[in-house]
């Protein structure tokens, strides 16, 4: 088998952190030393990458988590994503040309759910204080780090966007320039704005003095949020869904994400004889990726705002309609064009994992979507405000048509695993994928790759992706052999070329029978490390 990297999985006895800057890693296995625990060290090292994986992620975006508690045996779920603000209706973004998958700038800004959801999580299952989360990230802000490698190419691509905005150029730009791998970065404004949120607590985000810098920056742009959406925000504890798949069950979160597509995509699945088509092989990739084309017509129809959905969520992965899905894929031939299923009414992101000493795991992802997400940042704050608006669609009357308050299509999807031993439901596995669209096939395929195909949990991130985009267009990563290609054209398909960044980072950490075993996806800065 070919990979991409030969990183070796990451084994410790106590407790472990996997996530996709070393920097952040290392402040999440801080706070568990310290004697904090997985909710805490996850919000900490969040904390950290808003700082020095700033186009990925933070306080200006949202956050969706599932968490197995230990002492209670049971896993929860977090949907910690904002809603369209109360002036965001369908003739206004039409009549001002709203691209949706696109756009950015102030047509896209939803309001931002991460901060929310960071507090949630400690105040309801952690050891510390949101306050005591922020040091690290406090720190690094104030003082400076050197830049990662990976981050300082993506952050370099950037750099006419950020010109395009006065305080996000100030904020992001050393001379007019991004900061190169090595070059030392500090966000002064952004370690300001986190110590005011440790001192006076998030209501100053959330209505306050800093909701209120918000609020007034984007109406001077003629923005859509008003600062009682801001006072109005909560995140939402919710009931992840699940599919069993080879003796083990998968949990994702339900809609407003994309989680649903990976268990449909499991469930058409599950009967071929994946292991004899062999791995990465041109059958069971077709295979994969025409089970891709089904689920994701489902997700561009059926899902949306959990509020607003016309069939329920739960039908998707029911026998009957998973057969019909089924009966659709041409096991020899690309299909261009693929309709969801029957109806009856019956990008860019951070993922990081943490397990602790008392069993406790988090499965926890944050974005502010695109990179640098809308381009803007308020002067003085240090953040960008993500563009999570583009994740609406203006065809009318779709449970993910854009209307005031309602939450947008999510690509972040945390993902987990449970088995069942001695008649009781266990942590397997926390996981996840980011990269927008790619989340949900990159799940499926970490999945097969451990499950189907025995790879540990390090092969099983650093074996070779494809990523489908449209009608039959798909791009494969360097190491597909040519053959493979040629095999994939003559089924139809039309592969494309994309950069590296384009097939996602995964971190992953197992439960084992004693201590935990993780990997760090090699195409990000990122890092796995336990005690």
């Amino acid at each position: 088998m070919t990979t991409l990297a030969g990183r070796s999985t990451v084994y410790a006895p106590s407790a472990m952190i996997a996530t996709s800057q070393p920097l952040a890693s290392s402040a999440g296995l801080q706070v568990l030393r310290d004697g904090g625990n997985a909710i805490d060290a996850a919000v900490a090292a969040a904390a950290v990458l808003s700082v020095t994986e700033p186009h990925m992620t933070g306080i200006g975006g949202d956050m969706f988590a599932i968490v197995w508690l230990a002492k209670e045996q049971k896993l929860v779920a977090l949907n910690a994503s904002g809603r369209a603000g109360s002036r965001m209706t369908l003739d206004a973004l039409k009549a001002r040309g709203f691209r949706a998958g696109s756009q950015q700038g102030v047509m896209s800004v939803t309001v931002p759910g991460a901060l929310a959801g960071w507090d949630l999580l400690v105040r309801t299952h952690g050891r510390r204080s949101l306050a005591q989360s922020l040091q690290p990230a406090i720190g690094y802000a104030r003082d400076g780090f050197p830049v990662s490698p990976i981050i300082a190419a993506q952050w370099e691509k950037e750099e006419a966007f950020l010109e395009r905005d006065t305080a996000a150029a100030a904020t992001y730009l050393l001379n007019g320039r991004a900061p190169r791998a090595g070059e030392w970065f500090r966000n002064p404004d952004y370690a300001r704005t986190l110590q005011t949120i440790a001192d006076s607590g998030i209501t100053t985000f959330y209505g306050g003095s800093i909701g209120q810098r918000i609020v007034s920056h984007l109406s001077a742009r003629d923005g859509f949020i008003t600062l009682d959406d801001l006072k109005q925000n909560t995140p939402d504890w919710v009931t992840p869904m699940s599919a069993t798949f080879r003796g083990y069950r998968v949990w994702e979160l339900p809609p407003s994400n994309q989680g649903i597509a990976a268990l449909e995509m499991l469930r058409i699945l599950e009967p071929y004889d994946l292991q004899s088509m062999g791995h990465n092989s041109p059958s069971y990739l077709h295979h994969l990726i025409e089970a891709k084309k089904l689920a994701y017509a489902d997700l561009d129809r059926f899902v949306g705002d959990a509020d607003h959905l016309d069939m329920p969520a739960e039908r998707m992965l029911s026998d009957e309609f998973i057969n019909e899905r089924r009966s659709k894929l041409n096991p020899t031939r690309a299909q261009e064009r693929v309709d969801p299923g029957p109806l009856r009414t019956q990008s860019e992101t951070v993922y990081l994992t943490v397990a602790d000493d008392e069993g406790n795991m988090v499965s926890f992802i944050n974005s502010i979507y695109d990179y640098f997400g809308s381009g803007i940042v308020v002067p003085g704050t240090g953040f960008a405000l993500h563009n999570r608006g583009a994740g609406f669609t203006l065809t009318p009357d779709l449970p993910n048509t854009a209307a005031p308050g309602k939450r947008p299509f999510h690509t972040l999807i945390p993902g987990f695993v449970t088995r069942t031993v001695n008649g009781r439901e266990q942590a397997y596995m926390s996981f996840g994928l980011m990269g927008g669209g790619v989340q949900a096939q990159g799940h499926v395929q970490f999945l097969l790759n451990h499950f189907v195909f025995g790879m540990d949990v390090q092969a099983s991130i650093d074996a070779p992706r494809f990523r489908h985009y449209d009608a039959q267009r798909v791009a494969l990563e360097a190491p597909f052999s040519d053959a493979v290609r040629t095999a994939l054209t003559g089924m139809g398909h039309v592969l494309i070329e994309q950069p590296p960044v384009a097939f996602g980072g995964a971190q992953a950490i197992i439960r084992l029978t004693r201590g935990y075993a993780a990997g760090s996806d090699p195409r990000k800065d990122g890092l796995a490390v336990g005690y």
